[in-house]
């Protein structure tokens, strides 16, 4: 039988493994009065006062963690930030596009082994965040929000054209637009049934047309990431199926005067203003322009739907555009800072933020309780199924796919070789980007 002095080494043994396995799974949280320190956080579109009750619930968790919030200009936001990487003015916390880590991934400090598994991650978070943040086995990100694309449509013009229901499937799509375009005796569009066909006065038109790629089956990379792959053909029924090059020429049909769902040209005003004005029935957009809209324009009848699906898909795919917090490299708080990126990842606080931003859930268990939002439903639930594709430089690759849509359009190229010219440009930014430069 153990003695009393023994019973008592092991208790203090297990007492000692049970509190090792407690850091090990936790880290920070068991001692929020340890980590002494000021950070810096960068953020865009949410404004200081409004972040200062989260901020503030922040404190009475953690008072020794003092958060300095800074809200930047987005125009401006990767030049600014990069200058002050690079001259050691850095924040310790800020916001990376979804499509950032490829060419931003140096400057990004992952997450602490121990903090949080990759089955985690993926039991918590949407797919594409796990696409878009996880490299090398690391996790460099803990998304709050994940926006995705959905079809914007005004209720007024439908019940006029007798049109039950916004179309669930591109093919119901073009029907739509002949029915709610209206042109005049010259041709020239008085209203246009939708948003689509040209690429500078379109909010967001490379992603429209990239989530139509994505939908047709069409793989944008390689699986090694080094090459683009949206111009080769893909199986379909057995058969080669251009995907990528159907999908630009189905984008760009909708700005040809000859094909019979022409509805919009380059002389339209910008999509937002022009749905906003009642000049067209449908646009594609996200849940961040959703309060602008109804702010401009308070009286328009309009709703939100899901994003068409391909007829014959069988799964639906939606495409993603958010921005989450990472942690720089360069920091020299980062363990608070991860404290406070974690603390805003998880379920409680991060629905402190949505409900004060108004932002579709990148957290599962957040969706099921959005899904029956009026206005953020659509926007989350889609995030289910939201795709987003591996961008070596996302801001240069949108001006080649507003090249590729214009060569088309403005009888430059037959889209063969306007999608040859883009992905021949993507490849040479891949092998800069390899070779350093």
């Amino acid at each position: 039988m153990l003695n009393k002095r023994n019973l008592i080494i092991i208790v203090i043994i297990v007492l000692l493994v049970a509190f090792g396995l407690l850091v090990a799974q936790y880290g920070f949280k068991q001692s929020p009065n340890q980590n002494k320190a000021e950070i810096v956080v960068w953020g865009l579109f949410d404004d200081s006062g409004d972040m200062r009750s989260l901020l503030e619930k922040f404190n009475v968790d953690y008072p020794n963690i003092k958060v300095n919030y800074y809200k930047k200009t987005v125009d401006t936001y990767e030049k600014d930030l990069l200058e002050a990487l690079a001259t050691g003015r850095g924040p310790d916390v800020f916001l990376i596009h979804n499509t950032w880590l490829p060419k931003h991934q140096d400057k990004l400090q992952p997450l602490p082994d121990g903090w949080m598994s990759l089955r985690e991650f993926q039991d918590n978070f949407v797919d594409v965040a796990y696409q878009d943040f996880v490299a090398n086995g690391k996790i460099f990100s803990l998304p709050v929000w994940c926006d995705t694309m959905a079809l914007y449509w005004n209720k007024d013009f439908f019940n006029k054209e007798s049109i039950a229901r916004p179309p669930l499937t591109w093919e119901e799509f073009s029907r739509d637009v002949e029915l709610l375009t209206i042109r005049n005796e010259k041709g020239d569009i008085l209203r246009s049934g939708a948003a689509i066909g040209t690429a500078r006065n379109i909010n967001r038109s490379s992603d429209i047309l990239s989530l139509l790629m994505l939908q047709t089956g069409t793989k944008m990379v390689n699986t090694a990431s080094n090459k683009a792959t949206f111009n080769i053909a893909v199986k379909n029924n057995g058969q080669d199926y251009n995907s990528g090059e159907e999908a630009l020429r189905f984008y760009t049909d909708f700005a040809s005067a000859q094909k019979s769902v022409y509805t919009w040209n380059n002389a339209r005003d910008y999509s937002i203003d022009s749905f906003v004005r009642g000049d067209v029935a449908m646009m594609f957009n996200y849940a961040y322009n959703l309060q602008l809209i109804k702010a401009r324009s308070p009286h328009l009848n309009f709703a939100v739907a899901g994003m068409p699906q391909a007829e014959s898909a069988s799964k639906k795919v939606n495409y993603a555009n958010y921005w989450s917090y990472g942690v720089s490299r360069a920091s020299q708080a980062s363990q608070q800072s991860w404290i406070f990126t974690f603390w805003l990842s998880q379920k409680t606080n991060a629905k402190i933020y949505l409900d004060t931003f108004k932002r579709p859930a990148a957290r599962r268990d957040l969706i099921e309780e959005q899904k029956g939002d009026e206005e953020l439903g659509v926007f989350a639930e889609q995030a289910l199924t939201a795709q987003s594709w591996y961008q070596v430089d996302n801001s240069a690759i949108e001006q080649i796919f507003a090249d590729m849509i214009d060569d088309v359009v403005l009888g430059r190229s037959v889209a063969k070789d306007a999608i040859e010219r883009a992905v021949s440009r993507v490849n040479l930014l891949m092998e800069n980007k390899k070779s350093g430069n």
